[in-house]
């Protein structure tokens, strides 16, 4: 009878140490699942798709942090070819300004009032001229805020007798404002200075 009862016993040992070892199995399972289907969720999140053109186009996203310095660039280059960017169409000049203001301080408000009351713009929709600028290089310094910058541009001018090509040198500092749909990347340009503009070359068409 007490060979029958240890028989019992550890049986019973033995189905309890299986039943524990199912139990752990199991929460170390469900464990790693929640785990991966966490991390499966949070890279989903940094995904996103874009359809343009009929054709579906994977975007990550990323931290301010890690993009600040691309785009601030794009912020510098997207406002010089607002602001440099003209053809004789008053229409088309007040688009482009408007544009460039979102991106600015007040000191490119100044720079445009001094080009219109200069005769600027009204010489450009009367000799028939168009401007475009290309920006070369973009020097920006992220290691003290606000951000100083300086843009290297050639600048064109287009005119029915002669292309003049120009040397465009600006700089100045960018501080993070909130975004919007007139100021995507979040930047405002400040104490913008044109450095150098004098031409490099003249051809007669």
């Amino acid at each position: 009878m007490f060979k029958q009862l240890k028989n019992i016993d550890s049986a019973f040992r033995m189905v309890r140490g299986f039943a524990i070892l199912v139990v752990v199995g199991s929460l170390c399972l469900s464990a790693f699942a929640l785990i991966k289907c966490y991390r499966v969720i949070q890279e989903s999140k940094q995904s996103i798709y874009i359809l343009a053109n009929g054709k579906v186009l994977q975007a990550a996203a990323g931290d301010r942090k890690d993009n600040i310095a691309v785009e601030a660039r794009d912020h510098i280059r997207t406002f010089q070819g607002h602001f440099f960017t003209l053809d004789p169409d008053d229409k088309v000049i007040k688009d482009n300004i408007t544009k460039a203001l979102y991106l600015a301080d007040g000191s490119a408000k100044r720079a445009y009032d001094n080009l219109k009351e200069n005769g600027y713009y009204a010489n450009i929709i009367s000799g028939n001229i168009s401007q475009e600028v290309s920006v070369d290089s973009i020097y920006l310094n992220t290691s003290e805020y606000p951000f100083y910058w300086r843009c290297y541009a050639i600048q064109k001018i287009i005119r029915s007798t002669s292309i003049v090509t120009r040397s465009l040198i600006t700089e100045g500092f960018l501080r993070n404002v909130s975004r919007s749909d007139n100021n995507p990347h979040g930047f405002l340009i400040e104490r913008w200075n044109t450095i150098e503009n004098k031409d490099l070359k003249i051809v007669n068409r």
